[in-house]
């Protein structure tokens, strides 16, 4: 069963970095795209970040320059680098990625950033 793990979400001050991590198992994560959304209450989940399986990456306008995606294909890993958090940036990030072949898309359970003002 393929299961992505998302980790290293917590409370940071306004300004300060945190890095995701999400880990794949069954899954080869360089053979397909990924992506890092969020979804902050009361709102739609939005995309953050996507990287493909070429290494090509797109960010939203509202993190752009301040965040960035990264995989380490050594340890089937995807990456989001957070930094000049802001208190909007507060949301449960989640980790997807869509296959090639069969288009399946898989999250993982999220994880919870919290930035204070």
């Amino acid at each position: 069963q393929v299961q992505l793990v998302e980790s290293g979400g917590g409370l940071v001050q306004a300004g300060g970095s945190l890095r995701l991590s999400c880990t794949a198992s069954r899954l080869t994560l360089r053979f397909t795209d990924s992506g890092w959304y969020r979804q902050a209450p009361g709102a739609q989940r939005e995309l953050v970040a996507k990287i493909t399986s070429s290494g090509n990456t797109n960010y939203a306008d509202s993190v752009k320059g301040r965040f960035t995606i990264s995989r380490d294909n050594s340890k089937n890993t995807v990456y989001l680098q957070m930094t000049s958090l802001k208190p909007e940036d507060t949301a449960v990030y989640l980790c997807n990625s869509e296959t090639h072949v069969s288009r399946r898309i898989y999250w993982g359970q999220g994880t919870q950033v919290t930035v204070s003002s």
